[in-house]
């Protein structure tokens, strides 16, 4: 029988490392194994809830010194011993059936290497995220999988783990980025199975300060990939951009005060504001 196991890491997150193995101990696919990681947790309360878990029969888990989310992530999933192991945030939970229905796409489909699932923002914000998953040039003009993700665990031995050196952002698209590049795909179960905590200090907010850099530092690890599907990363990267262009159409449309005195270059800056202009000035139907 193929096993499961869930490896949560932790830093200094409380009793929301709790909510996260509740919601692994919750599932209607049981795991086999919990492990969590502190990644060098020194908050009191944060110690005290680890300790707490440390206790439990079903928990197990590992301490190292402060390494980062990638390191904690390679030391759980090399140490968890079972045929599949699903990555959590110790700050994030998981729906009931999570495991049940990632699980049962690997069962499918051999080539998939991984599953994960849509989302639902909590906290700060509040809203349904649908990556998309795929291929490797899938994940090539932006990350198309959630972190919280159920792996092969051969394909996450193959892929070389997660880079350690990695410790600002964009460690996970890295990883797909790896795990991909040799073929195979990451399915995306069409179902909000994930909880994404949101909140103004997590490295999902704070790494955008250095997209830029984060993103050179892929194409560099990543190069022949890229170089290999220049083609379809362009479009990628236009679709994008005309999709947030036609965003910001409806916004201007729909929000008459908004101030259209520049428009940029270049990029279908000035089409769009004509067609905000002309949208604004049509008679409305009768």
């Amino acid at each position: 029988m193929t096993t499961i196991g869930v490896v949560i890491t932790a830093h200094d997150q409380a009793d929301m490392v709790e909510e996260a193995v509740a919601s692994a101990r919750a599932q209607t696919r049981q795991p086999d194994r919990i492990i969590v990681v502190d990644d060098g947790s020194r908050d009191p309360d944060s110690l005290e809830v680890l300790a707490r878990l440390d206790t439990s029969p079903d928990v197990e888990v590992l301490q190292q010194s402060n390494a980062g989310v990638s390191a904690a992530r390679n030391r759980g999933i090399g140490h968890c011993p079972c045929d599949r192991v699903m990555v959590l945030d110790g700050d994030d939970r998981i729906a009931p059936t999570f495991l049940e229905r990632t699980s049962a796409v690997l069962d499918e489909d051999p080539d998939a290497v991984g599953a994960s699932s849509w989302m639902r923002m909590f906290g700060l914000a509040h809203a349904l995220v649908r990556p998309s998953g795929g291929a490797a040039v899938d994940f090539l003009a932006r990350n198309a999988c959630p972190a919280a993700v159920l792996l092969r665990h051969s394909a996450w031995a193959r892929a070389g783990g997660y880079e350690e050196t990695m410790r600002e952002g964009f460690e996970d698209w890295d990883f797909f980025l790896s795990l991909l590049d040799e073929g195979g795909h990451v399915s995306v179960v069409p179902e909000a199975l994930i909880e994404y905590r949101t909140s103004l200090h997590s490295s999902n907010v704070t790494s955008m300060d250095r997209r830029s850099e984060l993103v050179s530092t892929l194409v560099d690890r990543h190069r022949d990939l890229y170089q290999r599907h220049l083609h379809e990363v362009v479009l990628a990267l236009d679709a994008i951009q005309t999709r947030h262009l036609r965003a910001w159409e409806e916004l201007a449309v729909r929000q008459p005060d908004l101030d259209l005195a520049e428009a940029s270059f270049g990029d279908g800056g000035m089409a769009a504001l004509v067609r905000v202009e002309s949208a604004r000035t049509r008679p409305p139907a009768s």
